[in-house]
C-alpha cells in the first residue's frame, strides 16, 4: 500500500466533480492546495490533501475554513513527519 499516494489532474478532478478551470481557480482563490511537481512538466496533489478537502466541504465548513486547512496541508508537505505525530 503507498503511504502518500499523489493523484494526476484527471483523477482530483473527478475526485472533486470539478471542472479543470474551476479546480484552477480554486487554487488561486486558496480554496485548494497548490499541485506538487513531479517532473519538468508534471504534476500531482497528494491524495490524503484532496480526501481532507473533500470531508471538509461534505462536513459544510466554509471557504474561510476551507483556506485555513489548506495553509494546514501545505505547512505539512514541509515537515511530513509532523503529520504523524499529532
Amino acid at each position: 500500500m503507498v503511504k502518500y499516494a499523489i493523484l494526476r489532474l484527471p483523477a482530483v478532478l473527478q475526485a472533486r466533480g470539478r471542472s479543470r478551470s474551476t479546480h484552477y481557480l480554486d487554487i488561486r482563490q486558496g480554496l485548494f492546495t497548490r499541485p506538487v511537481s513531479l517532473g519538468a512538466r508534471s504534476v500531482g496533489w497528494p491524495e490524503h490533501e484532496v480526501a481532507a478537502l473533500n470531508e471538509a466541504r461534505i462536513a459544510g465548513k466554509g471557504d474561510a475554513e476551507i483556506r485555513s486547512l489548506v495553509r494546514t496541508l501545505e505547512a505539512s508537505r514541509k515537515a511530513p513527519g509532523l503529520r504523524e505525530q499529532k
